[in-house]
């Protein structure tokens, strides 16, 4: 007999599964517990699914009924439901509309299948089928990826699906009491719950590529558009090498986590889009240095310029080829760098009378090493001119007030560099005497949903000093004046919709990537659209076989308007034909802004 401490935990567990077989054991215990206690229970017992009078399909009871006259959000006061022990033959997909439910016990019945449907419980913690017919589990359960708990005691299962290797944070598989396969029951025995996921991930087949991702079309090319102001941007977090931890992201096979096998998929990813302009972030020195930069440069003809975070500056050369940064690639046949800068937002802020002296900005944002790649690029052919931001904001979402921070740093930086830029000569027939005619890109990792103060202040161009996301911390001048930036910007995504994701794991799925544009110099021609939705449907998160970072590549074609032009006196005779050609653009420039 084996005699381990994994498999003696699954033999205590099995027994008190056992002892549970009776209706509502759960239910009831959770009513005693709650009598001895002063806590309300969670449980609640349904005792006859039938029933017409049940509560609400989505469980929350009405304001009303909880709170009084109060005006509160519903709260929810259940999230366990005991079925158990009542010889149901038979579970009703409704019972998979209760999707914040966090326990469900549905042990001791005679059930001989369980609906797909069961992978909409996607906040379930616990999940109790043991003592039932079960011959088959659906792979389905692999979207459960909270389950702690995935207790199957007592049924027919011989073999388990390969997609539960998705289940990482599962700390029991109870599976005692099943004519189990001897490789799972082995490795149970031996090794414990985190092994068999663990093999079941690594041994689980690559499920089929997804589609590839549409290209839409949002304005065609007016008659006589100089194509050599079209040009396509690129903007990828690309999840570095010693972010990429079995911790973060033990849903993935390690063999597609390796750093080996993402960098092959990123280089090919790049390469595939053959962007004009391409902006990295979470790129380390080494990787950059080693890598991507003789690469990009070999096979596609890119220049590039690149910083690392601002902690680079205190390390040792070998610390210091860890550390991530942001690259930017163009085309060397088309761009000609004329400028760089490096945004180091610690270091801004300690140039800031009014706010180097606050706590807040000591212990909040000094402490913050991100940065911001800006370039200024000439068009080789026309000798038009680019600013691209690169940016990569802080990551933690207690931090808002620090996001909202570093952009505004991060516009008031580059509204100086603009005007330093105006005054280097161009040959260009475009008119670059002030900032905002400077056609200019902003893009990067935000770390900040369309609904945060960062995207508003970008989008609006003004907040007010009492911005919810600045909580209650002081910044000097951002506090007691608000803030504003003179460039007049869009998300351009936004032009038809935000993606539904640009970052997607089981604990966060949303838009967070952008590419802002000035909208006075420049409008979007295309874009690359969202991730196949019969494939997401499936997924749980990324990196997986075939997306090797956590984010997705978001990208866009822009054309650089043509200049105004200098106002001539007027010549009657030719009035009428200008002004219509006028007329049609600005028509078609007001199409493309309300697209939505």
């Amino acid at each position: 007999t084996v005699n381990t401490t994994h498999w003696q935990q699954q033999l205590n567990y099995a027994q008190l599964s056992r002892q549970s077989a009776t209706p509502h054991h759960h239910a009831r215990q959770a009513a005693a517990a709650a009598r001895n206690s002063s806590i309300g229970s969670s449980a609640i017992a349904i005792t006859d699914p039938n029933n017409p009078n049940k509560p609400p399909l989505n469980g929350v009871l009405s304001k009303k009924e909880t709170n009084g006259d109060k005006h509160d959000p519903p709260f929810q006061q259940w999230m366990t439901i005991d079925l158990g022990g009542m010889g149901l033959k038979n579970i009703s997909k409704e019972l998979f509309q209760y999707g914040f439910l966090t326990t469900l016990y549905i042990n001791h019945n005679n059930l001989t299948y369980i609906s797909p449907e069961i992978s909409k419980l996607r906040h379930l913690f616990l999940l109790d089928i043991s003592g039932n017919k079960l011959s088959v589990i659906p792979p389905e359960l692999g979207m459960l990826t909270n389950l702690r708990d995935l207790l199957l005691f007592d049924n027919m299962i011989v073999t388990l699906p390969f997609e539960l290797g998705t289940l990482y944070q599962l700390e029991t598989l109870g599976l005692e009491g099943n004519p189990i396969n001897e490789t799972i029951k082995s490795l149970l025995q031996k090794e414990g719950t985190a092994a068999v996921v663990s093999f079941l991930r690594e041994n689980c087949q690559v499920p089929p590529p997804p589609m590839e991702r549409d290209w839409i079309t949002l304005e065609n090319e007016p008659a006589g558009g100089d194509r050599a102001d079209t040009f396509t941007l690129l903007c990828y977090n690309i999840l570095c090498e010693k972010y990429a931890t079995t911790q973060l992201y033990g849903y993935t096979p390690s063999w597609a986590l390796s750093w080996d096998y993402r960098k092959d998929r990123i280089r090919r990813e790049v390469l595939r889009y053959n962007a004009d302009i391409v902006c990295l972030q979470e790129v380390d020195t080494s990787q950059y240095e080693e890598f991507f930069k003789d690469v990009y440069s070999k096979h596609a003809d890119y220049d590039s310029v690149y910083w690392p975070k601002s902690r680079a500056k205190t390390m040792t050369d070998v610390e210091r080829k860890s550390v991530d940064g942001c690259a930017t690639f163009f085309k060397s046949s088309k761009y000609k760098l004329i400028d760089k800068q490096l945004i180091e937002f610690n270091q801004v802020a300690l140039q800031r009378p009014d706010i180097k002296k606050t706590e807040d900005m000591f212990n909040r944002v000094i402490t913050k090493d991100n940065i911001a790649v800006v370039t200024l690029l000439e068009n080789k052919e026309n000798f038009s001119r680019l600013i691209i931001v690169n940016c990569h904001i802080h990551w933690d979402p207690s931090y808002a007030d620090v996001k909202l921070v570093q952009v505004a740093m991060l516009m008031d930086e580059l509204d100086k560099l603009a005007q330093k830029w105006c005054d280097i000569p161009s040959k260009s027939i475009y008119n670059y005497s002030s900032p905002q005619k400077i056609s200019t890109i902003i893009c990067g990792d935000f770390n900040s949903t369309p609904d945060s103060g960062v995207y508003e202040f970008l989008s609006r161009g003004t907040i007010k000093q009492d911005h919810c996301d600045f909580g209650d911390h002081i910044y000097g001048s951002y506090v007691s004046e608000g803030l504003s930036h003179r460039l007049s910007l869009k998300s351009a995504y936004s032009n038809l919709e935000e993606l539904p994701f640009t970052n997607f794991t089981p604990r966060f799925t949303g838009v967070i990537d952008y590419i802002w544009y000035s909208t006075n110099t420049l409008c979007v021609t295309g874009l690359l659209g969202g991730v196949d939705k019969e494939y997401m449907s499936k997924m749980v998160g990324f990196p997986n076989a075939h997306f090797p970072s956590d984010h997705i590549v978001i990208l866009a074609e822009f054309r650089v308007k043509p200049p105004q032009p200098i106002q001539p006196p007027p010549q009657f005779g030719g009035l009428s034909n200008g002004g219509n050609s006028n007329s049609s653009q600005r028509r078609l420039n007001t199409q493309l802004g309300s697209k939505k």
